[in-house]
């Protein structure tokens, strides 16, 4: 479990692997630290387990599913990631219940200055979209954020400085691929 909070941004050391699946190393020496095997971290808001920790980088492993269904197939050395460890009984819940289940990936469709912060539009699947309101909660790339318009193709968000100065998503662009989770208290009202 997670709450959308990013505690730091790593940074893809290596990808080896292909398409029957990865091992993906990330510098992070603050997360890394505390990190060790077998722990659950959210890298883009994908939850995965960390098979290898040292000198300030840890290491894990996405199989062709996780490919499939998030964004990380596009990782490559440099790429800067989102982190957040999971959450830890008695630690404040500072954003919204976050399982790290990707449920798709959206592109942004467009950004634009917002007074001393910035608007994004993403474009999202239409499966997902029947779960995103106006004023609920969205997981983008791992971070908590809060739906501010909806559309017949997706969803805007209204991104503060401190979120365009700690995550990723002050330098996305048109075209950038994200991951997607939905609230999970929006799927079980659906469902039920």
């Amino acid at each position: 479990m997670f709450t959308g909070i990013v505690r730091e941004v790593g940074t893809v050391a290596a990808v080896e692997g292909g398409a029957e699946g990865v091992r993906l190393v990330i510098d992070a020496p603050s997360t890394a630290s505390g990190a060790a095997v077998g722990d659950s971290i959210a890298i883009n808001g994908c939850c995965l387990t960390v098979v290898a920790v040292e000198d300030g980088r840890f290491a894990f492993d996405a199989v062709p599913e996780t490919l499939a269904r998030s964004s990380l197939e596009a990782l490559r050395a440099g790429t800067r990631v989102n982190l957040e460890p999971a959450l830890r009984a008695g630690e404040p819940l500072g954003g919204h219940y976050v399982q790290g289940h990707v449920d798709g990936v959206g592109r942004v469709r467009s950004t634009g200055a917002e007074g001393v912060g910035k608007r994004v539009w993403f474009d999202a699947p239409q499966e997902l979209m029947r779960y995103v309101v106006e004023k609920g909660s969205i997981a983008v790339d791992g971070v908590s954020l809060t739906v501010t318009e909806v559309d017949e193709r997706g969803f805007s968000v209204s991104l503060i400085p401190e979120t365009l100065e700690r995550t990723t998503l002050g330098t996305v662009e048109p075209g950038t691929a994200v991951n997607l989770e939905v609230d999970m208290l929006a799927k079980y009202a659906v469902k039920t």
